[in-house]
């Protein structure tokens, strides 16, 4: 039996296991300043409050966007828990709410780059957050690196924001057309999910939304859900200064009722919580099928 079909099997042992799974969300964009980070940061927030339990994995590595907000400076990353022998347990920072945080720093770069018994000894690690939350946020870096599209195309659930300007439909499109052309893209198994920020109202949402849909709709053929709209809100712009999420600083803000209607949103269907639930083991399984290891 070769490394490649012993790495599989490994995989599948533990990605079929009876662990609990929990629910994975990857919230990308297809360019940068459109609010994805706070998306992600607000949208934990409102699950801790709902009662889940929450970790965010930075995956945006160029930037500490997340750490920044939750002003917590975690010790230690992803690339610890890979090279340096760190538990999943230590490299855990705990933010507000309750909400854990995990820094992928340069550990992301070099995922699909590992060797056979160090992804071994990271799934066997990854599979623990599946014990010790519901939901894991996946906070990608902006626009069509070949990092982000990894990360995508392991997902089973993509958030992505985007934004009434010009650009940013255009570069969301650009986005979903790379995903789309991937080989290894499942169409079958990922939801993609739209959420519009910064609109003056719900109806911009919805027209954003249609413009969208129906370009990628014709060309792409991929499916799409509308899932929520956050409006240009001061009191969201305000916390994004004091660097603090505006759930926490402005909850009764209408962008932070916003958020509560996306949670709300996310976690109302019932289908797709039974069959998103592949966790954070079975997401990696995704990332690195495919993939030659030595």
């Amino acid at each position: 039996m070769d490394q490649a079909t012993q790495l599989r099997n490994i995989i599948k042992a533990n990605a079929v296991s009876n662990t609990p799974k929990a629910r994975v969300f990857t919230v990308t964009s297809g360019k940068g300043g459109v609010g994805k980070s706070n998306v992600s940061i607000n949208l934990a927030v409102k699950l801790s409050k709902m009662g889940k339990r929450v970790v965010i994995l930075d995956a945006d590595f160029g930037l500490a966007n997340i750490e920044v907000m939750f002003g917590a400076i975690p010790k230690f990353n992803l690339a610890d828990l890979i090279y340096k022998g760190k538990s999943i347990q230590d490299i855990i920072t705990q933010g507000p709410e309750g909400i854990g945080f995990i820094s992928g720093g340069s550990g992301i770069a070099g995922l699909t780059n590992l060797s056979k018994e160090y992804i071994n000894y990271l799934i066997q690690n990854l599979q623990k957050l599946d014990t010790l939350y519901d939901v894991i946020i996946i906070d990608t870096g902006a626009g069509i690196s070949s990092a982000v599209l990894e990360f995508l195309i392991a997902s089973k659930e993509i958030i992505l924001v985007t934004t009434p300007e010009p650009t940013s439909i255009t570069d969301s499109y650009s986005l979903l057309k790379a995903l789309s052309r991937d080989a290894r893209f499942n169409r079958e198994m990922t939801r993609v999910k739209i959420v519009a920020n910064k609109t003056e109202n719900f109806e911009e949402g919805r027209q954003l939304f249609s413009k969208l849909s129906t370009v990628v709709s014709r060309y792409l053929k991929l499916p799409m859900t509308f899932v929520g709209v956050i409006p240009n809100d001061n009191q969201l712009v305000k916390a994004v200064m004091q660097q603090s999420p505006v759930s926490i600083s402005a909850p009764n803000s209408k962008s932070s009722l916003a958020f509560d209607d996306l949670a709300k949103t996310l976690l109302s269907d019932s289908e797709e919580m039974i069959t998103s639930r592949h966790g954070m083991a079975g997401f990696f399984a995704n990332m690195v099928r495919g993939k030659r290891f030595t």
